[in-house]
């Protein structure tokens, strides 16, 4: 089998990005980040480390959530002056709970289509990881912060018969597992998925009740994908 380089010209790129282990970056990805004028990070200071690893000497700028609408016109336009620019997160795929909608949107509305260099992920390495069904499977980033939100937010997803998959941070994921507990019961089957591809990386599966009574305690570090399973 031949496997043809797509050669066609690019202008805007949205380039996914390890999640933790540098290995996982992808062949084209280092060639649209060697080939750019200017990498937009969501963390100028992660991506540098991924780009010295890798002997990728373009320029830097940061492009995120808290700066996204007013760089995103500063961006396009240098585009349409003939620079590429690419763009990645901290981590993962742009867009996923991540900055990159903006820019997409307004590229495809003055006539740039972007390029989407596909690769890592946290929502789809949780997927497989976590031993749950996933022929249906409904993903919704992070959950509400605060408790009573997030009870809601858990109570309208009851009915959806169907894996779901959330984000969630070290300081709340143990809020998170009580509510689960609380809105779904005891005996929901659910896996936390922490610091996917990482050096500690761990999976934890079983019922909601079990895993709180084993970790109650702990002291949780790193990121989670969560998965619950909802189906009939």
């Amino acid at each position: 089998m031949t496997i043809e380089k797509n050669s066609k010209k690019w202008r805007l790129a949205l380039v996914s990005t390890p999640i933790g282990n540098l290995e996982d970056i992808t062949l084209r990805a280092l060639r649209i980040l060697k080939e750019a004028d200017l990498i937009a990070a969501e963390d100028t200071r992660r991506t540098a480390k991924l780009c010295s690893h890798y002997s990728v000497h373009t320029r830097l700028t940061s492009y995120h959530s808290h700066n996204e609408h007013s760089k995103t016109d500063k961006l396009l336009s240098k585009i349409e002056d003939g620079l590429k620019v690419a763009v990645v997160s901290d981590s993962g795929t742009p867009l996923i709970s991540d900055p990159g909608f903006l820019i997409l949107r307004e590229a495809q509305e003055r006539g740039i289509e972007p390029e989407v260099v596909p690769g890592p992920s946290a929502l789809t390495c949780g997927l497989v990881a976590c031993g749950l069904p996933v022929d249906r499977f409904r993903f919704y980033g992070f959950p509400p912060r605060k408790s009573g939100k997030r009870q809601n937010f858990l109570e309208s997803l009851r009915n959806c018969d169907s894996t779901v998959f959330l984000f969630e941070s070290v300081h709340r994921i143990q809020h998170l597992l009580e509510d689960i507990c609380q809105v779904y019961g005891k005996e929901t089957e659910i896996a936390l998925i922490r610091e996917a591809t990482k050096q500690h990386e761990e999976r934890l599966r079983g019922e909601v009740g079990a895993l709180l009574q084993l970790h109650g305690k702990r002291v949780w570090k790193g990121e989670f994908v969560v998965g619950i399973n909802l189906r009939d």
